[in-house]
């Protein structure tokens, strides 16, 4: 019955459904950590109850953010090799070893340290505890740091050379890991990160505020949310315009379908805001336009020319349409995360913060706004690099699995239903413990007293039932 589908399409689609559903949450527990490190740090150093409380608040939700990211990253993993055996072959050489460095530096961090943070709480000193929480902070963020230079150097391919094999070999690590799209790239990662968790964090706090304005934890956390989001939201536009001028210099059809540039514009382009994208008639429909805007913002120069899509071949170019509306998307939620950052300091100003309801149920409806930004962001940056897996070098027809479309669609159905049902439970779960307010005498993830407090070992003398011993039976 799948006859009639693209084995192709159905590998792409399946690749774009397990990544989206992967990428969800390391873009909030990469965040979440670092929150949860400065709200332990800020108990260690003040003393106050509060900070502890959420601290243990969120931690059991991260606990859970975190297994769901491991989880869902082993399953998108082995498609490298079903689906893209072809693309593993030629770009493992180099892709392959710099997977391995995250493996053998920010995964064995984490998993060393995240049992402490988790369960160590009153098992191990208060400074043993922080610099546990600490590392893993620090090991999402290595994390990140690796998976995004493999991903950058897909986008701007560079320290390699071809061995007889056609495969891709590296040359210079140095500059294949720090290539020339990844410090752009990782910054605005990283800040879409934070972003997303500052969002999720001051969504709880608005939902507890409206419905009990007094809340000391609710009213701590809608604070540091909301001046996260102040400061954050400027400071990711900033990098996400200077990524854009990347971008341009070293993908320029990737632009050019962001903007919508199908003709070149020699005595400048216009920034169209909205529009119907016509990939067959090479042309935008019922456009809104700004004249001259696209070259001020890409050139600084409202006549600079821009070239178009007609510069390219056609067999080169991304989808527009979507790439087009992906990257309005991103770009008006980044705008709204914005004016919720200017309101929020108009409300700090105004010592209404913690009183003014409009702000608070703003505040909840852009709670999963940080998850929809991310993606909306991914599909701008990978489907922007199409027709090719490694840009300019490997198309995406010839880096994929000799697989009949059967096969590939049993495999997909089973992800979406599975994924549906496991990481459904799982995100149901987390929104009921987000729906409880926080409170004094918090209680973490750790074992309660009906737990085993050992996993090997001597058993303490006092534990032993004397009726279970080896003289029992003698003594009876």
């Amino acid at each position: 019955m799948f006859d009639q589908f693209d084995a192709l399409l159905l590998a792409r689609f399946q690749f774009a459904f397990t990544v989206s559903f992967h990428f969800i949450f390391p873009s909030f527990s990469i965040g979440l950590a670092s929150f949860l490190a400065m709200l332990e740090g800020l108990w260690l150093w003040t003393g106050r109850e509060v900070y502890l409380n959420l601290f243990k608040y969120w931690l059991k939700i991260f606990a859970l953010a975190f297994a769901m990211g491991v989880v869902s990253g082993i399953v998108m993993s082995y498609q490298f090799g079903t689906n893209w055996a072809v693309f593993s072959d030629k770009a493992g050489p180099v892709i392959g070893p710099l997977m391995a460095y995250e493996v053998m530096t920010a995964f064995f961090l984490e998993a060393g340290f995240l049992g402490i943070m988790l369960f160590g709480m009153g098992r191990v000193g208060r400074r043993l505890h922080f610099a546990a929480t600490l590392a893993v902070a620090i090991g999402t963020f290595i994390s990140a740091f690796w998976i995004l230079s493999a991903n950058s150097w897909m986008q701007t391919p560079v320290g390699y050379g071809i061995n007889e094999a056609g495969q891709f070999v590296p040359q210079d690590w140095w500059v294949i890991i720090f290539n020339p799209s990844f410090p752009y790239r990782l910054v605005h990662t990283v800040f879409a990160a934070y972003l997303t968790t500052a969002l999720v964090v001051g969504g709880v706090g608005a939902w507890h505020l409206l419905r009990d304005r007094t809340n000391k934890g609710a009213r701590v956390m809608f604070s540091m949310a909301m001046g996260m989001v102040a400061v954050v939201a400027p400071l990711q536009i900033f990098a996400g315009d200077m990524h854009g001028l990347n971008t341009l210099e070293h993908q320029p059809a990737k632009v050019m379908a962001m903007e919508g540039h199908f003709q070149s514009h020699p005595e400048g382009a216009p920034l169209i805001l909205f529009g119907i994208p016509d990939q067959e008639a090479g042309t935008v429909r019922n456009a809104i336009e700004i004249p001259k805007a696209s070259s001020l913002i890409l050139k600084q120069d409202p006549n600079a020319p821009l070239a178009g899509l007609d510069t390219i071949d056609r067999a080169n170019w991304p989808y527009v349409p979507l790439v087009f509306w992906s990257f309005r998307i991103m770009v008006a939620l980044g705008f709204a995360m914005l004016g919720l950052g200017v309101l929020s300091l108009l409300a700090r100003f105004r010592d209404r913060l913690y009183d003014w309801r409009l702000l608070h149920r703003l505040a909840l409806a852009m709670g999963p706004s940080g998850f929809v930004a991310v993606i909306a962001g991914w599909v701008t940056t990978e489907v922007g690099r199409q027709p090719f897996t490694v840009y300019g070098l490997l198309r995406t027809a010839a880096s994929a699995s000799p697989l009949e479309a059967p096969a590939v669609a049993a495999s997909l159905l089973t992800f979406i239903v599975v994924y549906f049902i496991v990481f459904g439970a799982g995100t149901g779960y987390i929104l009921k413990l987000m729906g409880k307010a926080p409170h004094a005498g918090e209680t973490g993830p750790e074992a309660g007293p009906d737990h085993p407090i050992r996993t090997a070992g001597i058993t303490p003398a006092p534990a032993v039932d004397p009726d279970r011993t080896l003289g029992a039976e003698a003594r009876s």
